[in-house]
């Protein structure tokens, strides 16, 4: 099927087609129309001349959003077989993506009714005894978003809602392997009501498509996910410009000897696989305790040798392709390597289904300077490293370069203090898995892990800038 982009409040073809292939058999899934700089070029100029022309008061932008959020839970199960056709998520995983999105959209309408500044307190020094001093908070203008290919519709949402929300115009560039959640996302927020010209799809290069998004002169703020590396580049490129980055990590989940080790073993199962660990919170570094370790090992390699891999369309599937084979050489690629560097396979590292996926993998004491453990691996694959102390286990997953979420099981309340003071991570979840996120809470990370908070709520910040304003009595 054939998918134009959306220009303004126009869906256009450009003469410039981009295939759109099944990660699980390579099979054509869509075309959809590329732009380039000068596409680009138009988007961002009609974005700007709608915010100039006068903003969409707060309720309609929350009327939109209420209304896009109850459409995308009436199709529901049509978006998550999009998803699942174009990213190969498990479609079990993808159902429950698309009903995140709604979330996602309601918390943003419930941002954009409640969107406030606040007074100062002028008289609280001499010099501003008669003044009334007011903050508001208001929109960029043109927000350019840049999205990743693993949560192809909510993470969309997360730009998308909160942006709205706030006042601003968008420009989207989605990720070149799964742009069409996108449209139909930008299909929904146009059939709630969205007025021509706020929103702009453009799929294409990120050469093309993302520079120019990023380098325009009117746009304002930009809000990016994806790799450190590239994240990073966009914001020493455009110092001038604000630049929200949510990036990537290596997830550590921390199970001391006084935790609940069988239920961390039992969710890691499901959270360091899940669409195949190509998540930036997938559970990648688990440091055990040397008193439980032997068990949790057990049951955990057990758990994760039930799992089910093969076809995402297939509801008994657990864990489906990576998104390109290329992708697969290259996570097959780090396992041989740790395997070489004197690292213990205790299963999976082989490819299945006839080579379409790649096994869910556990890797005991890999070197501690292997791309599995101190690389973000995006991938199905699992890393283990044992501890004495609790002290010694924070160290260790202190000791990288990211810093998104961590995950913690002890029933010491003590430790669980010490663990959220002492852990460089933007979240620490205590007796839960570091993969576990709520589209309402602050979502984030430190070091090269980002520089923002997400969740509707705190984007909503984000995307807007603050403006003093003084009345003289």
């Amino acid at each position: 099927m054939d998918y134009k982009l959306l220009l303004g409040g126009e869906w256009i073809e450009t003469g410039d087609w981009g295939e759109v292939l099944s990660p699980y058999d390579q099979s054509p899934v869509a075309r959809v129309a590329q732009g380039d700089e000068e596409t680009v070029n138009r988007a961002v100029e009609i974005a700007h001349q709608v915010f100039s022309e006068g903003g969409l008061p707060q309720y309609r932008r929350a009327e939109i959003l209420d209304r896009a959020a109850d459409i995308v839970r009436e199709r529901r199960d049509e978006l998550a077989q999009v998803i699942t056709r174009e990213a190969g998520k498990p479609i079990k995983t993808a159902t429950v993506e698309a009903e995140r999105t709604v979330d996602t959209l309601k918390f943003s309408a419930t941002e954009a009714r409640k969107l406030t500044g606040g007074t100062v307190p002028m008289e609280a020094s001499a010099a501003g005894v008669g003044k009334l001093g007011v903050m508001l908070r208001v929109p960029y203008g043109v927000v350019g978003a840049i999205s990743p290919f693993n949560f192809p519709l909510n993470l969309v949402a997360h730009k998308l809602g909160p942006a709205i929300a706030a006042g601003n115009a968008i420009v989207l560039k989605p990720a070149g392997q799964t742009p069409v959640s996108s449209i139909k996302l930008a299909e929904i927020l146009i059939e709630a009501g969205l007025p021509d010209g706020w929103l702009s799809v453009i799929p294409g290069s990120g050469k093309s498509v993302g520079n120019s998004i990023v380098e325009h002169e009117l746009t304002r703020a930009i809000t990016f996910t994806g790799s450190a590396p590239v994240g990073w580049g966009i914001r020493s490129h455009v110092p001038d410009k604000k630049v929200n980055l949510e990036l990537g990590s290596n997830a550590p989940l921390i199970v001391n000897d006084d935790g609940d080790w069988e239920t961390a073993a039992d969710k890691a199962q499901i959270h360091a696989f899940s669409h195949a660990g190509q998540s930036c919170i997938s559970t990648q570094r688990i440091l055990l305790h040397q008193a439980i370790a032997d068990r949790f090992i057990e049951r955990f390699v057990a758990n994760v040798e039930g799992l089910t891999v093969g076809d995402p369309m297939d509801p008994g599937t657990d864990v489906g392709p990576l998104i390109t084979p290329g992708d697969r050489d290259r996570v097959k690629g780090w396992i041989d390597e740790a395997a070489s560097g004197g690292a213990t396979v205790l299963t999976g590292g082989g490819l299945v289904d006839e080579g379409r996926c790649l096994a869910p993998t556990v890797i005991e004491d890999p070197n501690l300077e292997a791309k599995v453990w101190c690389e973000e691996i995006f991938g199905p694959v699992a890393t283990i490293h044992r501890f004495s102390s609790f002290e010694e286990g924070l160290a260790m997953a202190n000791d990288s370069k990211f810093g998104l979420q961590a995950g913690v099981y002890t029933r010491d309340i003590g430790n669980g203090l010490k663990a959220a003071g002492t852990l460089e991570f933007g979240g620490v979840l205590i007796n839960e898995v570091p993969t576990f996120r709520a589209d309402q809470q602050p979502y984030g990370g430190v070091k090269d892990s980002g520089n923002t908070r997400e969740g509707p709520a705190y984007s909503i910040i984000e995307l807007t800038e603050e403006r003093m304003v003084t009345f003289q009595g």
